[in-house]
């Protein structure tokens, strides 16, 4: 018989579903279709997953009461009358399993445990940790991890998967980034070795696509068909919705805005090319900006920083100088923005969206990013297609990724087990 308790009822390996008769595991398989099937749409009636799993409403009502008794799922209000009385629905039940989420950022993570209804159990945590080549990282990582964990006092067995999302070009397929944590192409996948670390299933999204699938299912591109998210932190990132999905592109590194060609013989980017768009409107572009400027004697309330300070500026203070009446930050803004805007006029005219989504830090300068942002749109787009478009700010803020991730997880989690049993 299949163990009743909630996880392992549902998460198995093969070996154990070997053991599993035809019915048991034919059981299985429709239990796990089951909770893909609310954990994407929402709270269900008995009727609905019938008509889903294509099962009689006398069965597929025995399948939620065996979840409701394995603590996976339970009733969530009413639906809708159809002229009799309004049938129960019936959705995850909070607590049920829990999902590690780590947005790392060039020069920080965050960290943050959620359950499976994207409740924060331990509040999103931020640890210095500038991300490196090496995947010799990962052992700090995993040490950062662990203390987490334990400090949430979650039920470990509970935590069902890790999601790591990242900067660079991630391979979601093959699990790997070959811009930072990268091994070598002989070696294990930057995947392979948090598993063999954390001994749980692991999957790595690039932090657009994390931000992208955020804004879809909880933010502004929920029920939008094309849309398009813009990532502005050190980097440039875009993440694309098209048809009302995201699209990865061939080998899943689709979106690379920042590394289009921008300035004629520019400035050296860190991918290796010349005039790259992140070389002049970014937070990289802004933090250098901000730097020569201070110490060639610009008026600025930033001057009042320390030497090493200035040298490690972050956009952060940028933004709130410019917040707090500073000219020459929101001069510098201003110029990003302007620069900016000339890319997304071009984005616009490749991809027709009927919404444009700015998050990251710099989305946090609001007026003075997306006023000049708007006046470049509307200088280098064809009007026909600049009055379809709303350009709009996130408001999920700077955790989006780390919320994307959450339902990735799940997801990816949820679709093995339906492979592994069909």
């Amino acid at each position: 018989m299949m163990n009743s308790s909630p996880l392992k009822s549902i998460l198995v390996d093969k070996t154990y579903l070997d053991e599993l008769s035809n019915i048991e595991r034919k059981k299985y398989l429709q239990k796990v279709k089951f909770l893909k099937y609310i954990h994407a749409e929402g709270p269900q009636s008995n009727a609905s997953l019938s008509n889903f799993l294509n099962l009689s409403l006398p069965t597929s009502l025995t399948l939620i009461n065996e979840l409701m008794e394995e603590d996976l799922i339970e009733r969530k209000g009413r639906g809708e009358s159809v002229g009799g009385r309004k049938p129960d629905l019936y959705a995850l039940k909070d607590n049920s399993f829990y999902i590690l989420s780590i947005d790392m950022e060039r020069f920080k993570i965050k960290m943050a445990i959620f359950d499976n209804n994207n409740n924060n159990i331990t509040g999103v945590q931020s640890f210095t940790f500038p991300i490196t080549q090496e995947v010799t990282a990962v052992n700090q990582l995993y040490t950062i991890a662990q203390d987490l964990m334990k400090a949430s006092k979650i039920d470990q067995s509970k935590l069902i998967g890790i999601g790591v999302d990242m900067p660079g070009l991630v391979d979601t397929a093959l699990g790997e980034n070959y811009t930072y944590l990268f091994s070598g192409k002989e070696s294990k996948s930057l995947k392979d070795t948090l598993e063999e670390k954390f001994s749980k299933p692991v999957f790595i999204q690039n932090d657009v696509k994390s931000a992208t699938l955020a804004e879809s299912r909880f933010g502004l591109a929920n029920n939008k068909k094309d849309a398009l998210v813009l990532l502005m932190d050190w980097g440039v990132g875009l993440g694309v919705i098209m048809g009302g999905k995201l699209q990865n592109g061939t080998s899943g590194f689709s979106g690379e805005f920042g590394h289009i060609p921008f300035v004629e013989d520019g400035a050296l980017c860190y991918c290796g090319k010349r005039g790259c768009l992140e070389t002049v409107a970014s937070g990289i572009a802004l933090a250098k900006m901000a730097k020569e400027g201070i110490k060639s004697g610009q008026n600025s309330i930033l001057n009042k920083l320390s030497d090493q300070e200035i040298d490690k500026i972050e956009p952060q203070l940028v933004i709130d100088a410019a917040n707090r009446g500073d000219q020459y930050a929101i001069s510098i803004l201003a110029d990003i923005g302007i620069k900016l805007g000339r890319g997304i006029a071009i984005l616009i005219q490749l991809f027709n969206p009927e919404l444009i989504i700015l998050g990251g830090k710099m989305a946090e300068a609001k007026q003075y990013i997306t006023i000049p942002i708007q006046q470049s749109v509307n200088t280098y787009c064809m009007t026909q297609m600049r009055e379809k478009v709303d350009v709009v700010l996130s408001k999920l803020g700077q955790d989006a990724a780390i919320m994307g991730t959450v339902g990735y997880v799940i997801e990816k989690i949820l679709e093995r087990q339906v492979l592994l049993a069909s």
